[in-house]
């Protein structure tokens, strides 16, 4: 059976093969001194943006100061492993990377809490560890369970700090090299690299919504690799490994990155204002093509078919209407017959449900949207207000 799981390396059950990583059994705090910053690149050969090399140990050698591995005490578990048995806490491990000379740290959203949806329990202590095992307490600045992003702050001070620049993931190219560094398995400033495999693949998020143009790569990521970076040839951030698909739960060269330009986002709304707020309309829906529109008799070549309205929802409410029967077309039993058809967004195209996804998503709360619609041969436009995503999307 596949199964789909997070990277994050639970520590009780690891210890003993040295998972902790070094540090022993106590927090070390930093001493007093001057913030240094290192602001490094890679060499790029060659000229028109194109890179003509891929140099993994030069990647390695600039951007690995900025790695780090991060170590959380969440609530529940068995106790033991690195902060002493019987304490009802779990310790787990994951990795992340400087963002700035601040002591600003990205990583996964389930490295430092544990649960789901509106049960999601943050960690009760945080700790970052770096390549000089300098290992100092982090307060969670926020976390987004939406894209599996959170915001750590470490204090600044007698710690030498490698800032790692973020790239752009809008324009990828299957086929590019890419590199992972991280700690699978509490193996600490491991490195591995690949190629990107698949792009604006969808992936589930901690609320079960869907986390959508993640990347797909067969760079080796393992169980402690969570929160990591993964690097093009330039040494940018382009994703934060997350989770991997897997028959018998080790990698298996099918990993996924959520993207940078998603994590950007993130960043940016938890340093303002501690959490990420997004856009929901209550449907769900399948993707339209040209042969299902013809076999349904809409009349559209494209688009997201409406399956399900989530009573109460901004499309509830806007009288969007969903199948009424369910047909089996081309291998697919579950296509929904004599619903709308939602075919753009304010104008912009919707091939999809992924693109009506994303459409909703850059958009806030309380922001109203027009969509145009297709019933059969009847073409409408639909004024919706957009509602705050609720905790957990419906399964």
């Amino acid at each position: 059976m596949k199964r789909i799981a997070p990277l994050a390396c639970a520590l009780a059950a690891l210890v003993a093969a040295g998972c902790g990583g070094g540090g022993g059994g106590s927090a070390t705090t930093a001493g007093s001194g001057p913030v240094t910053v290192q602001n490094t690149k890679v060499q790029v050969v060659g000229g028109g943006g194109e890179v003509a090399g891929f140099s993994p140990a030069a990647i390695y050698r600039q951007y690995s100061p900025g790695v780090v591995t991060v170590i959380s005490v969440l609530p529940g578990g068995g106790g033991g492993g690195l902060f002493g048995g019987g304490t009802g806490a779990e310790e787990a491990l994951g990795s992340g990377f400087v963002l700035d000379g601040s002591g600003d740290i990205a990583t996964n959203a389930h490295v430092v809490t544990s649960g789901t949806g509106a049960s999601i329990k943050r960690a009760s202590q945080v700790y970052v560890q770096f390549p000089d095992h300098n290992r100092v307490p982090a307060k969670i600045v926020g976390d987004d369970p939406n894209a599996d992003v959170a915001l750590l702050k470490v204090s600044p001070a007698g710690l030498k700090l490698t800032p790692l620049p973020l790239g752009n993931s809008a324009n990828l190219i299957v086929g590019s090299p890419v590199a992972a560094i991280g700690s699978p398995f509490g193996e600490e400033q491991s490195l591995s690299v690949g190629v990107i495999s698949a792009v604006n693949r969808s992936i589930t998020s901690l609320t079960s919504f869907d986390i959508n143009n993640a990347i797909q790569t067969d760079a080796a990521i393992n169980h402690g690799n969570s929160g990591g970076p993964l690097l093009n040839a330039r040494g940018q951030v382009i994703g934060i490994n997350s989770q991997i698909k897997s028959t018998g739960g080790g990698g298996e060269g099918v990993g996924f990155a959520v993207p940078v330009n998603t994590v950007r986002r993130s960043i940016g709304q938890l340093k303002r204002d501690g959490k990420v707020s997004y856009a929901y309309i209550g449907v769900s829906s399948v993707d339209l093509y040209p042969q299902l529109a013809q076999r349904l008799g809409i009349d559209a070549r494209t688009g997201a078919l409406v399956a399900k309205v989530e009573p109460g929802s901004p499309a509830a409410q806007a009288h969007l209407r969903a199948g009424t029967s369910v047909i089996t077309f081309e291998g697919d039993s579950h296509i929904p017959k004599g619903g709308d058809a939602i075919v753009a967004v304010d104008g912009k195209p919707v091939r999809g449900s992924t693109d009506l996804g994303n459409l909703v998503a850059s958009r806030d709360p309380g922001t109203k949207v027009a969509l145009s619609v297709v019933n059969g041969h009847n073409h409408r436009t639909v004024t919706v207000t957009l509602a705050p995503r609720p905790a957990s999307a419906t399964p």
